[in-house]
């Protein structure tokens, strides 16, 4: 592992939070607060109608009976920031607790903390000039209800503010695939009725806890364009949304290498694009006059253009990638655009990683569709078979169903409709919004979904296979802590934990790394080599398992 953490990539997103929150401690001489003496504000007092229904004035924050949080908010910038804040406070409370809670766990050297947070103190000592004064000025409203727990560590506004960037850090200090997401779109006589439709998977992991309070929210602001967006308690970025003209922003992350700075975070910029275009060419405008520290391609969709494209930009470089002679567009997680066909970065991330494994499986389940409509799109989100439907393990990250998505998400902009997945992952059911019902002013804006347009939950959370993987994924931790930790387990935990999840090339691999560290090199070569008949992930996890094969041939 990276710094030799001994901690797995999937969860160094709370390292990231860590670092962000205690590197703002050393920058606590320069506040950088915000000017919002001239936004004029109102502080209503918030109604509990019932014990998950909450209302503020115009605004409301409510639980759907799938257990997604809606929201609605209006106001001038720092009149939203307070908005949300107000209503969202007790489950942003929570949020900030698990996230300490998580760091703690898997970093509980203190001297680890400090290197790290000193690294990061020194990415974040610019960012403050990278947001714009009206996101500044939401956040700083939002941290008015941020929780006092933490102020040992930084003020509040600080806090929040960098937490804004937790996905730009986790990506550049370990070249994270946390972002891993899938995104296609079709148009025209791709799709049954002519209109742009577009899917994709928000696979993000940053525990099992962090996607129980999801929320779509409603965005009202007093500039720009209303818009929703999928969040979650303490975030005013966008990382899937879609605004009142049908222009619709979701990001994949991309091959970075290590900033020295950090500069604007992917989410802001991603609202910006959000609240302020509504073509494909405003939105392109937005994001050049920007810099960013991590490399990602934003998604873009546009009802007014009737199709979709890609900005890939990255601290460097800036591209455009839109299809020629199709109505079709695929995105993983590497570039496609001329600006980077020569970036050896980018052609070996494509070479080696998952992203073009993935890439290709939607291209073949979007040409097996024929005209795509939103059921389908839902079911090419749900699928979590490789090529040629080959049973790859449940939780390969080859799948476009990696059964750890924070949600997963359609969109029909011309339409102004969306559907957002609910838990667990996006097997729950999808339900649907309407933007221009919503944002109707002579409707309240408590229980806005589209009942009629709901698409069911996936039969498969009910099933043995899905009860085994989700046990799996508990004792798998339990077998990566024994390796880490050199502790033992019964073998027939060893064996139950390959039955849970056989067709896994992981599962084979951890009982191989065990057996390995026990000094069972003979019992560490048959799981090794059973590991090699199953579809390994990447190219370094290739490599790896080829390393530890050669060693134990050596001792044999």
């Amino acid at each position: 592992m990276k710094l030799h953490l001994n901690i797995s990539t999937t969860c160094f997103y709370y390292i990231a939070i860590l670092l962000l929150l205690t590197s703002c401690g050393v920058s606590k001489s320069i506040n950088h607060i915000p000017d919002v003496s001239n936004y004029k504000v109102s502080i209503e007092e918030r109604v509990a109608v019932n014990d998950s229904t909450f209302t503020l004035g115009n605004n409301s924050f409510s639980k759907n009976k799938y257990g997604t949080w809606e929201m609605y908010a209006e106001g001038n910038p720092y009149q939203l920031g307070l908005n949300q804040g107000l209503l969202t406070q007790e489950l942003a409370h929570q949020q900030e607790r698990v996230f300490l809670k998580k760091v703690d766990e898997l970093v509980p050297s203190k001297f680890w903390q400090n290197m790290l947070r000193k690294i990061l103190a020194y990415y974040n000592r610019k960012m403050y000039l990278h947001v714009p004064e009206i996101y500044k000025a939401e956040i700083f409203g939002l941290s008015k209800y941020a929780s006092d727990d933490y102020n040992h560590i930084a003020e509040k506004y600080l806090r929040i503010l960098y937490l804004h960037g937790a996905h730009d850090i986790g990506h550049a200090m370990q070249d994270l695939m946390l972002v891993g997401c899938s995104s296609f779109a079709a148009w025209g006589n791709k799709t049954e009725d002519g209109q742009l439709i577009i899917g994709r998977n928000f696979d993000f992991y940053a525990g099992d806890d962090f996607a129980k309070n999801k929320i779509v929210a409603f965005i009202n602001p007093t500039e720009g364009h209303k818009f929703m967006s999928v969040t979650w308690p303490g975030m005013i970025g966008v990382v899937s949304g879609m605004n009142e003209h049908g222009l619709t922003v979701t990001i994949n992350a991309g091959k970075s290498k290590i900033p020295w700075v950090a500069k604007t975070p992917i989410s802001i910029l991603t609202r910006e694009i959000l609240q302020y275009a509504s073509t494909i060419d405003e939105a392109i405008a937005i994001a050049k006059k920007r810099q960013v520290f991590v490399s990602e391609s934003i998604f873009i969709g546009s009802a007014k253009d009737k199709r979709a494209i890609t900005i890939e930009v990255s601290p460097k470089n800036f591209g455009v990638y839109d299809v020629e002679n199709s109505n079709q567009l695929i995105c993983s997680n590497h570039f496609q655009s001329e600006a980077y066909a020569k970036d050896k970065n980018n052609i070996k991330h494509k070479a080696e990683s998952h992203s073009q494994y993935r890439y290709e499986r939607m291209e073949e389940l979007l040409n097996a569709s024929e005209k795509l409509n939103v059921e389908k799109a839902v079911a090419i989100l749900r699928n979590k078979e490789g090529l040629n439907d080959k049973a790859i393990g449940y939780g390969n990250e080859k799948a476009l169903n990696q059964l750890l998505a924070h949600h997963g998400i359609v969109f029909k902009p011309e339409e102004k409709q969306v559907w957002v997945s609910s838990n667990p992952y996006q097997l729950g059911a999808f339900v649907a919004y309407d933007l221009d019902d919503v944002f109707n002013d002579n409707r309240s804006h408590v229980n806005v979904s589209q009942p009629e347009l709901l698409i069911e939950a996936d039969d498969f959370q009910y099933t043995k296979a899905f009860q085994d993987y989700e046990q799996y994924r508990v004792l798998s931790r339990t077998l990566q802590k024994a390796i880490n930790e050199d502790t033992h387990l019964e073998p027939t935990m060893l064996s139950k934990i390959q039955q849970l999840n056989p067709e896994y090339w992981e599962v084979y691999y951890l009982v191989g790394k065990y057996y390995y560290e026990k000094g069972y090199y003979t019992a560490a070569l048959i799981s090794f080599e059973k590991a090699k008949t199953k579809e390994i992930t990447t190219v370094p996890d290739q490599e790896a398992l080829e390393k530890y094969i050669k060693k134990i041939k050596r001792k044999l």
